[in-house]
């Protein structure tokens, strides 16, 4: 019987200074691991420290402590849990986005896997506990996003190109399924700055922008060409958005008219 394939990967931490224009990156640690597919800072300090989650290729969620000193700081295993055996955990996000987040809110992680699956855990004292698990995708689930200001509801994007909207309290049954995208879904990120605003992208090479009150069409559509594997609002020009393509590098859009008119 053949050997399962075991996937090897390797996190990288630099330190970044703007006084050094010739070479501001400076790699001060590197750590091997299963190969990554995802990985996000926490928006928020936990514990007086930054917290950094990652997906692996061994189905884990593992939960990074960056400590030490500000000129030499590491990062260190603070908790892990095995998502599922035999699968790839493809996505994380954290449920701190909205800077209008009340301190004493639950720290919750989303997190989609290779079979189709998704996955909500929950920050404890005690580490990563896994609160809730079921089926969203009937191929790969290749992302899984809160939103920010409603916690409870998240999103996720598949292979089978839907992209699915879910109250986690009931998670059985989508709120919404959208079939707008005409390829697999595989970003998406709700706005931290306004209420009710979805960024959305697929391999069909299009970026939607959605209201969801109403997730039958969105109101923007921006051409990308290349497939989206990731989206970024930028973190203080509320309508400035970054997507990573596939072919064709990264592309800045601004959705200062489009978002404006909400």
């Amino acid at each position: 019987m053949d050997e399962p394939q075991v996937r090897l990967g390797r996190l990288y931490l630099y330190s970044f200074s703007e006084d050094s224009s010739a070479c501001p990156l400076v790699e001060i640690q590197r750590r091997d691991t299963s190969a990554i597919l995802d990985m996000k800072w926490c928006h928020v300090p936990v514990a007086g420290h930054a917290l950094l989650g990652v997906a692996d290729a061994g189905g884990s969620i593992e939960l990074l402590r960056l400590v030490g000193s500000e000129n030499a700081p590491t990062l260190h295993l603070s908790s892990s849990c095995v998502l599922e055996e035999h699968c790839l955990a493809l996505s994380l996000d954290w449920s701190t986005g909205s800077a209008s987040r009340e301190s004493d809110q639950p720290l919750k992680i989303v997190s989609s896997d290779s079979k189709g699956q998704l996955h909500l855990l929950q920050v404890e004292e005690a580490g990563l506990q896994a609160t809730a698990t079921w089926q969203a995708h009937r191929f790969e689930a290749w992302v899984a996003a809160f939103n920010y200001w409603q916690t409870e509801i998240v999103y996720s994007g598949g292979d089978d190109g839907l992209l699915k909207g879910w109250d986690t309290r009931t998670p059985g049954t989508p709120v919404f399924t959208s079939e707008r995208h005409s390829m697999g879904v595989c970003s998406i990120q709700s706005s931290p700055h306004q209420e009710g605003i979805l960024a959305t992208g697929s391999y069909d090479e299009h970026v939607l922008l959605w209201d969801i009150r109403n997730m039958e069409q969105p109101f923007a559509d921006m051409p990308t060409q290349g497939g989206v594997w990731r989206l970024k609002w930028h973190p203080s020009q509320h309508h400035v958005l970054l997507a990573a393509c596939m072919h064709n590098g990264f592309t800045i859009f601004n959705c200062r008219k489009a978002v404006g008119s909400r």
